[in-house]
């Protein structure tokens, strides 16, 4: 019989959260399995695999966001995997609670958790885009709603307000690889807009239970500079809205994005610098 839930961590070069990540997937009040899994292998890598007594798996060929999830995905061996983040933590009662929601829907596509973001080392207060965020997620805290495709898809509508590495998906319902989209900066959200048109429910535990690290390395400002995030965004509304909601929608981003280039900021999928994105 196949474990329950595996943290499948993406690790990418050598990075100095990565020990952290770790010991909050280890540390977990509920068992559960701890695999690493890398494109760029390192002594440093193999040094912390060792020292927790947790597997490493080597994937070949260049890094690249996508690939390098799909392989975590695919590595672990359960029924339900978390692709963590190595700048990330996860909190202690992040499975407890996972588990406690399986024990009572057998349909869980997607589970998820609200997120505290931490910046240079302190937690960021409450902003107005994660009360937001948080209001959006509300259907998906109700049984008799969160498993129908409107209601899955109202969470996705005005953006992401689902944080990448809160989310565990259920392995034996979705199949894989999970990840197919042509983009680069909005991979999630194009992934779970897809997931959202299957059977399948998404359930939002709103506790903070996931630690959310946002960096001076990431991809966010590079996206901005080329115009990648906008036109990925733009590409995600377009699947969700007609034209002239979806300009209206990209107005306000715009101005979003000045303050986020403000604070060096990242948004949802910040991962990319870390592999290999120019």
């Amino acid at each position: 019989m196949k474990e329950l839930h595996t943290f499948a961590i993406c690790a990418y070069q050598d990075s100095p959260y990565l020990e952290a990540c770790i010991r909050s997937a280890v540390g977990q009040s509920h068992p559960t399995r701890v695999i690493l899994c890398t494109s760029t292998p390192s002594p440093y890598i193999q040094g912390l695999a060792d020292q927790y007594g947790i597997p490493v798996f080597v994937r070949d060929g260049e890094s690249g966001i996508q690939e390098d999830w799909n392989f975590a995905y695919e590595k672990a061996d359960s029924r339900y995997v978390t692709i963590a983040h190595q700048d990330d933590m996860y909190g202690r009662n992040y499975v407890k609670t996972l588990v406690n929601y399986v024990n009572k829907f057998d349909d869980i596509s997607v589970f998820t958790t609200d997120y505290v973001t931490v910046r240079e080392h302190r937690l960021e207060p409450c902003e107005r885009l994660t009360i937001v965020k948080r209001v959006l997620r509300i259907p998906l805290r109700i049984p008799y709603l969160n498993h129908l495709r409107p209601v899955k898809r109202a969470a996705l509508l005005f953006g992401n307000s689902i944080c990448c590495p809160a989310c565990t998906y259920h392995k034996e319902m979705l199949g894989g690889p999970l990840f197919r989209s042509s983009c680069r900066f909005a991979l999630d959200w194009d992934t779970l807009i897809d997931l959202a048109e299957r059977p399948g429910r998404f359930i939002c535990a709103e506790e903070p239970l996931v630690f959310h690290r946002l960096h001076q390395d990431a991809a966010t400002n590079a996206c901005m500079k080329d115009s990648r995030r906008y036109e990925e965004e733009m590409a995600m509304f377009s699947r969700l809205w007609p034209g002239p909601v979806v300009r209206l929608l990209m107005h306000f981003y715009q101005k979003a994005y000045a303050s986020y280039e403000a604070k060096d900021s990242g948004g949802e999928a910040e991962m990319g610098t870390k592999y290999g994105e120019e």
